[in-house]
């Protein structure tokens, strides 16, 4: 039970990442900035390494959690051309049909990229609540330190949700529900162990897969959104900002 406790903290600092990303639509370039840093740094210190370990076989001389992670930035890669593609020929269509193009260009394809993409996180939310639960059924002093770790940087993933889901168009409720759905993940992943726990080997190639997929989003889409109104030096120093802010907090749990 006191996996469960420590993850209904990691459920409010969840909810204080989202409110604090709702509060700073005036310096959106600078959320943005920092949510990108916040990512690369997830994935760096936190989610590849965790893979690594976890998934350490190889498949002709690479680790099978890399492999996972280059097919997660390629999925991710081939869905949004896809949409990218989809949308160019409804534009020439409606270009042809009533001699202009028309409609927002967040369609609903674009939208489900930022639903899959928020749905990625509250699944990696579940992951977190699994690593609490397995951290203390290996020993206490494992999973206080775990959970410092996961507690911290569940701010990043709130932060994140919230961002990544309006970015793409959606609105606000829809942004909030995910919100809702992550804070509420990591209490049932850690709810879940309780009857048992995931195989380590399927765990670390879940991961390497994420990171991928998440490494796509922060470098491709978020980090070029950030700069495109007016690139600054603070937007840029929000993202090194952000990547510190999470070696900080991997460094401090480690």
């Amino acid at each position: 039970m006191t996996a469960v406790l420590v993850a209904a903290a990691a459920f409010l600092m969840t909810l204080i990442g989202g409110f604090v990303a709702q509060r700073t639509r005036d310096r959106r370039h600078l959320v943005l900035g920092f949510a990108a840093g916040l990512m690369l740094g997830v994935v760096a210190f936190d989610l590849l390494p965790e893979a690594l370990h976890q998934a350490p076989g190889e498949v002709h001389g690479v680790p099978q959690a890399l492999l996972l992670f280059a097919a997660g930035f390629l999925t991710i890669h081939v869905i949004e051309r896809a949409v990218a593609i989809h949308r160019g020929h409804e534009g020439e269509y409606a270009a042809h049909s009533h001699g202009h193009h028309h409609g927002d260009t967040r369609s609903a394809g674009h939208q489900g990229v930022g639903l899959t993409a928020a749905l990625a996180l509250v699944g990696h939310s579940v992951m977190d609540g699994f690593a609490i639960g397995a951290a203390f059924q290996a020993g206490t002093t494992v999973g206080t330190v775990v959970a410092i770790a996961v507690v911290a940087h569940d701010f990043a993933d709130g932060f994140n949700t919230y961002t990544i889901t309006r970015l793409y168009g959606n609105n606000r409720r829809r942004a909030l529900t995910l919100l809702a759905a992550d804070a509420v993940a990591p209490v049932s992943g850690a709810a879940i162990t309780l009857a048992f726990t995931i195989p380590g080997h399927l765990l670390g190639l879940y991961l390497g897969f994420f990171s991928g997929f998440l490494l796509y989003l922060a470098t491709s889409d978020i980090l070029p959104e950030a700069h495109s109104p007016h690139p600054s030096r603070s937007t840029l120093l929000c993202t090194v900002a952000g990547v510190g802010f999470m070696w900080l907090v991997i460094g401090f749990a480690g």
